[in-house]
């Protein structure tokens, strides 16, 4: 049940949008409604007033995005909002401030996923924001000069990136003499730490004390290369590389759903079932990948349970290339549907498909010999890496990390795209909030997808032919309103992948902002780890599921 804005009678009858301005009140500057919620413009100094207000009174506990943007008489920063027990209840808060002078208050003391999504904005765009705890750049190195998605940045100037004067950027481990702290780095190295990440930690004795993430060894600048493409054919080939490994066409979605939010673009059902029987291919791919790569972190086991994890992922990789045509870089996804229809023969693509959902059961009967039940995987697992609900929304942490704490919420069936509302699959959490909860999550949500699978191949093989629409007729040359703005997103195997697509009136977009599940989960691994041991961290970290190619875009 979503909560309600509590508000006084008089109120009562006025549309939720209305009670939301009510409840806001005077600090409603004007009013800037978004595709996907209501918005309100608020001063840069009310920014915490008015988020307490919306989470405490109204029920917003979900920050699920900070966009930052330029324009040529401002800088504005957006905080999404929506609400974990009914993600369909949205608001934007749109708190501009002068380009002479940007500078907003931090809304970290009311969400603390705040922190690092104020950081990056400040890294990328250039917006101070007042009483924020750790005021550095996230993405680019320190001594970085200039925001690169501001409007005064000379991207064509090179840049020699010097290091502070006797500083190591990456020191070497080492003791204090007069305690027993220690400083240790754990990466960056790939593929320890699940990309180049680097995780900067400080022990006392054997207990760690102090996590600090280090991300943007990988950080190419993704926003920045979709803000200088087309919205029809350009763009659709860079969602593949942000989630590399295998969340291609989960990816793809999230763009598409954007992107046919803001243009009104509908999709035919039959390429509706087509996305989902393929998106939830991709994630049983991405979960083996997770389920292989964790035991390895936490009982070094290559030779069983990593290879029999990529011995199924290759089975769905096989799949997923007879209808893509590609192993990795699908670009199968088109605007107002898919690039083409399923593969002929189509008897022997559904005979290959059903053939591994056959197979399926015995094989997850095999992870749960080989894991749930391993009683080293259980010793390391179980009671490790604990996070709290209310610490996961707080960080705004998604998918799998979420469900592992027991927040029921997942995008397919709490804010319906695609087929999914139609078909009978349940939503997978465990109450452990540790590693071990986070794995069972994963191995449960592999048994929902391939329900999920099965129905779709179901409806598929008996879809009439003369019904079989792939794509709706979408316009060459795509130009939406200009200042039309939403933020969409899709449940990906990580969690919420959400973009903000903001249109200029031009065949590009003038805003585009990436919500990575991974770097909100990320940001999260100094709760789960601070108080434990260095393998209790390495578990941790492996049971987040990241991919810094999506940390860092």
């Amino acid at each position: 049940m979503s909560t309600e804005p509590e508000l006084d009678a008089d109120v009562a009858e006025m549309s939720f949008e209305d009670r939301l301005e009510a409840l806001v009140g005077t600090r409603v500057l004007e009013r800037d409604d978004h595709k996907n919620a209501p918005g309100f413009v608020i001063r840069p100094d009310d920014v915490q007033d008015v988020l307490f207000d919306l989470r405490d009174e109204a029920g917003f506990d979900h920050l699920s995005c900070v966009t930052a943007q330029q324009y040529d008489d401002r800088y504005e920063s957006i905080y999404h909002l929506k609400q974990y027990d009914d993600p369909t209840r949205e608001v934007s808060v749109v708190v501009p401030t002068s380009t002479d002078n940007p500078v907003s208050q931090t809304a970290e003391p009311v969400f603390r996923s705040a922190d690092w999504a104020e950081r990056e904005n400040f890294d990328l765009v250039g917006i101070d924001y007042e009483g924020h705890p750790d005021p550095r750049r996230i993405l680019l190195p320190e001594t970085w000069q200039g925001h690169p998605l501001s409007q005064d940045y000379n991207q064509e100037k090179p840049q020699v990136v010097t290091l502070s004067e006797h500083a190591n950027p990456l020191q070497a481990d080492h003791k204090d003499t007069e305690t027993d702290t220690m400083f240790l780095n754990i990466g960056p190295h790939h593929p320890a730490t699940h990309g180049v990440l680097h995780v900067k930690t400080v022990l006392d004795g054997e207990t760690v004390v102090d996590v600090d993430p280090d991300i943007g060894y990988l950080h190419r600048c993704e926003e920045q290369m979709c803000e200088q493409g087309t919205y029809r054919h350009q763009i659709m080939p860079y969602p593949d590389r942000w989630d590399y490994v295998s969340a291609g066409l989960l990816n793809e979605w999230a763009y598409a759903r954007a992107v046919e939010d803001l243009a009104d673009i509908e999709v035919p059902e039959y390429a509706q079932v087509i996305r989902t029987m393929g998106a939830e291919l991709c994630r049983i791919a991405a979960h083996m990948l997770a389920l292989g790569t964790f035991a390895l972190d936490v009982f070094g086991d290559f030779t069983a349970v990593f290879q029999y994890a990529f011995r199924d992922r290759e089975v769905v990789q096989d799949i997923l290339e007879d209808l893509t045509g590609q192993r990795l870089m699908f670009n199968y996804f088109r605007l107002g549907g898919v690039a083409w229809d399923l593969p002929e023969p189509r008897e022997e693509f559904f005979e290959k498909t059903r053939d591994f959902l056959d197979d399926l059961p015995h094989k997850v009967s095999e992870y749960e010999d080989l894991i749930v039940t391993n009683e080293i995987f259980q010793i390391r697992c179980v009671d490790t890496g604990i996070l709290e609900p209310e610490v996961a929304k707080s960080y705004g942490a998604t998918g799998p990390t979420a469900r592992g704490s027991g927040i029921d919420m997942d995008l397919r069936r709490d804010d319906p795209y695609g087929y999914y509302e139609n078909l009978d699959w349940d939503v997978i959490t465990e109450d452990g909030m540790d590693n071990y909860s986070r794995v069972l999550v994963r191995m449960g949500e592999v048994e929902e997808s391939a329900k999920i699978i099965e129905q779709c191949v179901d409806l598929l093989e008996d879809w009439p032919e003369d019904d079989r629409e792939i794509q709706s007729n979408v316009p060459r040359t795509l130009k939406p309103e200009a200042d039309t703005e939403t933020y969409r997103a899709v449940e990906a195997a990580k969690g919420e992948l959400g973009i903000y697509l903001r249109s200029d009136g031009t065949d590009k977009p003038g805003r585009f902002k990436i919500r990575s599940p991974c770097f909100h989960n990320l940001s999260t691994l100094a709760e789960m780890t601070e108080g434990e041991y260095i393998p209790d961290l390495i578990a941790s970290l492996g049971s987040l599921d990241i991919v810094l190619g999506e940390v860092d875009r």
